[in-house]
């Protein structure tokens, strides 16, 4: 049994974590009791300077485009073309793909992230190869092969009858599943996207695609599939706008498309490091939020260049405070980065500390005198430094130490 103590971030309502001293007792790769108002005199990890806190969750990042953060100066689209698609090319080699999955899978513990929706490539034996790797290193989530048949590099398309065949027989492992990952609609054909939405139905797997990142993009998904609607109708007609939908972006919808997310239950992934960077907007989250659309956080590497979902929460505020809306609460976002997403995706054992949730926890060693601040919450969000990360244990087992 392993114990670990200090200042524990507990769920406090439906929506949000406190700080209270305690102790969490772990065995079996499981959280087996927590002790809550005292602090354990010889911990394995922890002591009363430190924060014990859920793994970080993230809802949307590029496996293989890790390697392609800050190619700078880029509308989205042209991005993809000399930046990305290049960089998913070299996944044919499934040796490759594998040794940057784990590459990938060890650079996200290392910030703290334990559960994540990830994207592959359209390689078959890559999105498997990253699946296996990045399970065996103890992460949570999911992970799909990218569906796309049209514009975009021969060497990434895969017509749609082979492409639906390929991805229908990716396997599960460990708590890693696959999930139906239609790039998004400039990339795919209606044949594609309606063979996603009929494997979705039939699988259950979560659905990943992308939504109104860039005005320049809506216009062409507008020409591209013409008669159908909105970005976000074609979705719709596709069978692809479900609860289990999480939709990347979602920054120039309007109020009607809105409606439907929140009618149908598709979720937005908010990336606000990555919108910043591609300087494709600002999304207004509470517009969402007011709407009855529900939100989650992505760090959207390689758009996104913070790799932390804390600086990604703190990110949040910036984009609020840009569009003049309300700006969260921190004791909000730490439940956001931590159950609240970890609820969206599906991963139901994880994203909270509570008695019998898989061990995905947090050593954290704070510098700053942040015990004397009126609201600690937000100066550690806001002081955050990566340094502070002292140990990740994925589901029980020390997954990194600093």
């Amino acid at each position: 049994m392993l114990t670990l103590t200090g200042q524990l971030l507990v769920p406090d309502s439906a929506e949000s974590l406190r700080l209270t001293p305690g102790v969490i007792f772990v065995e079996g790769g499981r959280i087996a009791r927590i002790q809550q108002g005292t602090i354990h005199p010889k911990p394995d990890f922890g002591g009363e300077d430190c924060i014990i806190s859920p793994g970080f969750v993230d809802t949307h990042l590029h496996l293989p485009q890790f390697d392609s953060i800050g190619v700078d100066g880029l509308e989205l689209l042209d991005w993809l073309n000399t930046a990305i698609f290049p960089a998913e090319m070299r996944w044919a080699d499934t040796d490759y793909a594998a040794e940057m999955s784990r590459r990938v899978a060890l650079e996200l513990l290392s910030f703290g992230t334990t559960g994540i929706a990830a994207y592959a490539t359209s390689h078959h034996a890559a999105a498997q190869a990253a699946i296996n790797t990045c399970a065996e290193l103890g992460l949570a989530g999911h992970i799909g092969q990218v569906l796309m048949d049209q514009h975009a590099p021969a060497g990434l398309l895969v017509p749609a009858s082979a492409a639906l065949g390929q991805a229908s027989t990716l396997k599960p492992k460990g708590r890693i599943a696959p999930a139906v990952t239609p790039r998004f609609a400039v990339s795919c054909s209606e044949t594609l996207l309606k063979g996603a939405g009929t494997l979705a139905a039939r699988s259950g797997w979560l659905v990943q695609t992308h939504l109104s990142e860039t005005r320049r993009e809506c216009d062409l998904v507008q020409q591209l599939h013409p008669g159908i609607g909105s970005y976000t109708d074609i979705y719709d007609a596709c069978g692809l706008l479900t609860p289990r939908t999480i939709f990347g972006h979602g920054i120039w919808l309007s109020d009607q498309e809105r409606a439907l997310l929140a009618r149908k239950g598709g979720v937005i992934a908010h990336c606000p490091t990555a919108n910043r960077f591609l300087d494709a907007g600002s999304m207004p989250r509470a517009k969402a939020v007011s709407a009855g659309v529900a939100t989650c956080f992505g760090s959207d590497v390689g758009a996104g260049p913070d790799r932390s979902m804390v600086r990604v929460a703190r990110a949040a505020i910036d984009a609020a405070k840009q569009v003049g809306a309300a700006v969260p609460n921190a004791a909000g976002l730490w439940w956001q980065i931590t159950s609240g997403n970890a609820r969206t995706i599906g991963l139901t054992n994880t994203g909270s500390l509570e008695q019998a949730r898989d061990a995905d926890l947090l050593v954290i060693r704070p510098t700053t005198r942040w015990q004397n601040s009126p609201d600690p919450l937000s100066t550690l969000l806001y002081s955050w430094d990566d340094r502070w990360l002292r140990a990740t244990l994925a589901c029980g087992v020390v997954a990194y130490t600093a």
